[in-house]
């Protein structure tokens, strides 16, 4: 049996969620997977740090309070959050980063990706900063190193997009795609449409966690234009930044063409997409699209995220499911690091 012990960097939702799921899937992973999985440190700038060699407890993890210092209340704990280098040149064979990330310049997320493979770790990340900034970068690295970096739910979630294009989709050619890439803005429309005024639609959204405090990414498209960078680079080849994508959220539709738009069987939905061009550039743009119902993105609804892929030998094809959750993240970092096991196993 293969066992990897794991470091997570910051501990909040995802990672917490990531801890529900090894309970849950504790002996499945061993009797169907024959492998064994352990958090072995954690360090958050806010709960502070812990390390056990042999595993901390999940069940003492699933309990820990979100208060100051919590993690110095486990064995070897401490206050004050360990510094990364330390908790990459410690015992962990994969670092597990979910952090607070500025999406401007992918910080601290970029450095704790860079120091993990400096220190032959594996990584896996659900953070978009990094690898829309700076991803072909970082797999240039990982790759130079022997080791693994994945990032699967930066996209969809735990609803699989880049290993399904890469792994499902091998010798297709895709020439582009085009999606329903964020949740919340899917989910404004369609209360607009049935009524709802924008602002209302919006506190709406955050009253059921589908909205942050500040809807600004969500609402003018800022959270698409880093998911269309990161499909762009690792599935068309581009090296696109987000300096190359033309944006627009859906703030500037008005409430009443929505409406209109319904009634004429259409339906307003924010579409991320890229294109590759006669002469092998690529094209990319985040807008508000009027929608014919035959459009097979016209009838996703609500929260659900969908994307559709233009290629040669199939045609069109289409992945939908779940684009935000606790859960589901954490599902996107367990998938991340089976596929770490799987490669490695081939070598």
């Amino acid at each position: 049996m293969m066992h990897y012990g794991l470091a997570l960097i910051g501990f909040g939702g995802v990672n917490r969620g990531l801890v529900e799921v090894l309970l849950l899937k504790k002996q499945i992973l061993k009797q169907q997977l024959d492998i064994e999985l352990s958090i072995v440190s954690i360090s958050d700038i806010y709960l502070g740090y812990a390390h056990d060699e042999g595993g901390l407890d999940l069940e003492a993890l699933m309990s820990l309070p979100s208060e100051k210092g919590a993690l110095s209340s486990l064995t070897n704990g401490t206050v004050e959050a360990d510094n990364n280098s330390a908790i990459c040149a410690k015992s962990a064979d994969i670092i597990v980063e979910a952090t607070y990330t500025n999406p401007n310049d992918g910080e601290p997320a970029v450095s704790h990706c860079r120091t993990a493979i400096s220190h032959n770790k594996h990584i896996v990340t659900t953070n978009k900063g990094p690898v829309a900034l700076f991803g072909n970068e970082l797999r240039d690295l990982a790759k130079d190193q022997n080791t693994c970096f994945e990032f699967e739910g930066t996209v969809m979630s735990g609803t699989p997009v880049l290993g399904f294009v890469t792994k499902n989709l091998q010798g297709c050619t895709i020439n582009g795609f085009r999606g329903i890439l964020n949740g919340t803005a899917n989910y404004v429309l369609q209360q607009v449409e049935g009524g709802k005024s924008i602002d209302d639609a919006i506190k709406i959204a955050q009253e059921l966690g589908y909205a942050e405090a500040d809807p600004t990414a969500d609402i003018e498209g800022f959270d698409v234009m880093l998911k269309v960078v990161i499909l762009a680079n690792q599935l068309l080849g581009a090296n696109l930044k987000t300096t190359d994508i033309i944006r627009e959220g859906i703030v500037n539709i008005s409430e009443e063409k929505i409406r209109a738009a319904k009634e004429d069987g259409k339906h307003w939905k924010l579409i991320g997409q890229a294109s590759i061009n006669e002469d092998g550039s690529i094209s990319a743009s985040v807008s508000p699209q009027c929608l014919p119902v035959e459009d097979t993105l016209s009838s996703v609804s609500g929260p659900i995220n969908a994307i559709a892929f233009d290629t040669d030998l199939m045609g069109t094809v289409m992945v939908s499911g779940a684009g935000a959750g606790r859960i589901e993240t954490a599902y996107a970092l367990l998938a991340d690091i089976l596929n770490i096991h799987q490669t490695m196993k081939s070598k």
